[in-house]
C-alpha cells in the first residue's frame, strides 16, 4: 500500500484517538515542522509517523496535565529558511503551546532560532553539530556527546582497528550539507592521527544527483575503506553509480544513510553506519521499547514505508517525545523556563538510556554505536557489549 496524499499530509494536525477521560479542556497544541517533501522526505516521514504514535499513545495514557494533546506539523519542504518561518507560524498565529524539533540539523537550526526569540523549549531528535547549540532551552535526543567529530568517529576506527584485516588507506568524500561535513572532518582528522593514508578527498553540493564521477574518483584511488558523508538516499545512489563500473568498495561506512532503502539495495551489503538503537536485544528487552517496536512495525508496513523497522531516526524521534513529556510532567506546568529547569536537573529514560543535559551546550553522553547490514539487516556490531546477539563485524 503507497502512502496517499492525505496520508502524508492530512491529518497531521488533527487530535489523535482522544480516550474520554482525556477530554478535559482545550488540547494542549505541540507544534513542529518537518520535510514531508523534498530531498530529506525519505527520513521525515518516519519521523512524522513516530510523532503520530506516541501522541496516540499519550493520548490513550490521559494526555498531559490532565489535557489532550494536539500535534500540528507542517511541511517544510526540507528548506532549512521555510523552517525558520512556518516555526515563526507556529509561535506567532497558531499560538501552540509548545514545540517539538524539525528532521535535519539546518532546520532544526533555524527553529533553534526562533525558539530563542520567542523564549520556547526546543527538544530536537537530529541536530548534528553541537558546538552550534548554543540556546540554554534546546534539548537533544541525538546522543552524540558534545565532542562527536571525534568520539564517533574514533569509536569506528577502533573496531576497524580489531578487525582480521585494518584499513591503511581510506577515501573521504562527503556531501557539504552542514552536519555532514562537520562529521567528515572529524573523521577525517581523527584517521590521519590514527595513521591511515588519506588517498581521496571530494565533496559535493546537498541535492547532487550525479554520482558517476565520484565513484570512479574512488574506483581509481583503490582504497581500503571509504568513508561517505551522506544523508537520505545520497549513499544508495553513490552505490549504484559505483556497481555501474564494477567496483565495490572493500569497507564502506554511511554517515547517515535513510536505513531502509540502504537495508534493501544489495550494493548496501556489509554497509557500515552510527545508530542508538535497533531491533535486537539488549535495545528491545524494555517493555516501553518491545512496545513501541511491535506497533511501529504494524503502522509502517500499513503506511506503505520504505522501511518498517525502529531503528536510529525512529528511536531518536521517540526518544525526543519521551523528553518532552518528561519534562511537562517533572515541572507540572507548560511554562518553558521550568520545563527547561527541570530537563537541565534531571536524567531523562528514553529508549536509547538515560539522558543528561547538564554538558556543553546541554549534551551529555555520547551514546552512539556503530551497526552493519548483515542478512538482510541492521545489526550493531560496536561496542561487543551491545552487539546482536551472534553478531560480530563481517569483512569481504
Amino acid at each position: 500500500m503507497n502512502l496517499s496524499r492525505r496520508n502524508l499530509l492530512g491529518a497531521a494536525g488533527a487530535a489523535l484517538a482522544l480516550p474520554v477521560l482525556a477530554q478535559q479542556g482545550q488540547p494542549i497544541r505541540i507544534g513542529s515542522t518537518l520535510a514531508l517533501t523534498g530531498p530529506l522526505s525519505a527520513t521525515a516521514l518516519t519521523h512524522k509517523l513516530v510523532g503520530e504514535i506516541y501522541v496516540e499513545q499519550l493520548n490513550k495514557r490521559g494526555g498531559l496535565l490532565g489535557r489532550p494533546v494536539q500535534w500540528i506539523v507542517k511541511d517544510d519542504q526540507s528548506k532549512a529558511d521555510l523552517a525558520r518561518t512556518l516555526y515563526e507560524q507556529l509561535v506567532t498565529s497558531d499560538k501552540v503551546d509548545l514545540l517539538m524539533g524539525p528532521y535535519a540539523t539546518g532546520a532544526i537550526l533555524s527553529a533553534m532560532g526562533v525558539a530563542q526569540r520567542y523564549n520556547k523549549v526546543l527538544v530536537h531528535h537530529t541536530f548534528g553539530i553541537p558546538s552550534q547549540a548554543k540556546y540554554d532551552m534546546q534539548f537533544p535526543a541525538w546522543s552524540l556527546g558534545p565532542d562527536p567529530q571525534n568520539t564517533v568517529s574514533n569509536s569506528l576506527f577502533d573496531m576497524l582497528a580489531q578487525s582480521r584485516k585494518p584499513p591503511k588507506t581510506i577515501a573521504i568524500v562527503t556531501s557539504k550539507f552542514p552536519s555532514i561535513h562537520f562529521m567528515s572532518l572529524g573523521g577525517r582528522e581523527v584517521a590521519k592521527k590514527r595513521g591511515l593514508k588519506e588517498v581521496l578527498f571530494l565533496e559535493w553540493e546537498f541535492g547532487n544527483r550525479d554520482f558517476g564521477p565520484i565513484a570512479a574518483r574512488v574506483k581509481d584511488a583503490n582504497p581500503d575503506m571509504v568513508w561517505i558523508g551522506d544523508i537520505g538516499l545520497e549513499g544508495n545512489m553513490l552505490l549504484d553509480a559505483m556497481k555501474k563500473i564494477d567496483y565495490t568498495p572493500p569497507i564502506h561506512f554511511h554517515m547517515y544513510p535513510a536505513p531502509g532503502p540502504m537495508l534493501k539495495s544489495p550494493e548496501g551489503d556489509k554497509a557500515l553506519s552510527v545508530t542508538i538503537f535497533e531491533e535486537h536485544p539488549p535495545f528491545t528487552n524494555s517493555g516501553t521499547a518491545a512496545e513501541f517496536v511491535k506497533v511501529f512495525n504494524e503502522r509502517a508496513a500499513a503506511a506503505g514505508l520504505p522501511d518498517t523497522h525502529v531503528e536510529v531516526q525512529a528511536a531518536a524521534s521517540y526518544s525526543a517525545w519521551q523528553i518532552l513529556e518528561a519534562g511537562v510532567r517533572g515541572a507540572n506546568s507548560l511554562d518553558d523556563k521550568k520545563i527547561a529547569e527541570f530537563l537541565r536537573k534531571n536524567k531523562i529514560d528514553t529508549i536509547q538510556g538515560r539522558l543528561r543535559f547538564d554538558g556543553p551546550g546541554n549534551y551529555g553522553d555520547d551514546l552512539m554505536k556503530i551497526k552493519q547490514v548483515q542478512g538482510g539487516a541492521w545489526k550493531v556490531v560496536w561496542p561487543t557489549s551491545f552487539a546482536a546477539p551472534g553478531a560480530s563485524l563481517q569483512m569481504r
